[in-house]
């Protein structure tokens, strides 16, 4: 069983930025791919980014490539979601999720755990 929970997100304006991160409880974070995805109202939630269990690989989606970094440290059981250049699109829950395995994902029906979402608000 795997336990995660979201840091607070926030208010910015366009262009700001802002990090998220993510705490994941139990002994065997380092077994899971982490990713990142969103929810904006009236719209299903869609992949943004995701690091496979070691860190050395990443994928990210096509809108926010660029803009948005992700990054773990197993050492803390911790991922983290860097957004710059934020834009008002950005705006939805974003949810942290757990996928037992060698792979990372892109499907949320991969992930096997997720958190309880937390709300980014970009400003125009």
């Amino acid at each position: 069983q795997v336990q995660l929970v979201e840091s607070d997100g926030g208010l910015v304006q366009a262009g700001g930025s802002l990090r998220l991160s993510c705490a994941a409880s139990g002994r065997t974070f380092s077994s899971y791919a982490m990713g990142w995805f969103r929810q904006a109202p009236g719209k299903e939630r869609e992949f943004v980014a995701t690091i496979s269990w070691s860190g050395g690989s990443t994928d990210y989606a096509d809108s926010v490539k660029g803009r948005f970094t992700i990054s773990r440290d197993n050492a803390k059981n911790t991922v983290f979601l860097q957004m710059n250049s934020l834009k008002p699109e950005d705006t939805a829950v974003y949810y942290c999720a757990a996928h037992y395995g060698a792979s990372w994902p892109r499907s949320r029906s991969e992930y096997d755990y997720w958190g309880q979402g937390t709300q980014v608000t970009v400003s125009s």
